[in-house]
């Protein structure tokens, strides 16, 4: 698959580090550089447009490296670049480490994957659930630590 892009940032395009990655690194297009105290967020430009095509959205995720290093996550991970969106993608960040963090005009901050939609029909009304196996209300925890 290949997709338009548009790319005002001066930096190269989002592109694959290596040759079986499922993200892109993608880049923030800032000025100077922005420090993130703990807990604080912002809202990174890119500089990057993509035409996504029906039926597909990119997911923004976090850099694994980014996270373990300097605790930098995407806030609202993954975040969601919906079909035939082709505005700028922007990229939130978050400290989630106790001492500052400095991001650089440049710095790789995110990656974008690539991924098909199936979207709902709707949704049928019922009194019950077929039965079947299944979990029922079981859920967080219910599997225990060990």
């Amino acid at each position: 698959m290949k997709l338009e892009i548009i790319n005002t940032s001066g930096y190269p395009n989002p592109s694959y580090a290596k040759k079986w990655d499922s993200g892109m690194d993608i880049r923030t297009c800032i000025k100077e550089p922005i420090t993130l105290g703990p807990l604080e967020r912002y809202l990174f430009p890119t500089g990057i447009r993509i035409d996504v095509p029906e039926g597909f959205e990119i997911q923004v995720r976090p850099r694994s490296g980014l996270a373990l290093k300097s605790g930098i996550t995407v806030l609202n991970t993954p975040g969601t670049v919906d079909g035939q969106y082709t505005g700028e993608i922007g990229v939130i960040l978050i400290n989630l480490s106790n001492t500052p963090v400095t991001i650089n005009p440049g710095d790789r901050i995110a990656q974008l994957v690539f991924a098909k939609v199936i979207q709902c029909e709707g949704f049928v009304d019922v009194e019950e659930f077929e039965k079947k196996e299944r979990r029922g209300d079981s859920g967080y925890g219910s599997t225990g630590l060990q």
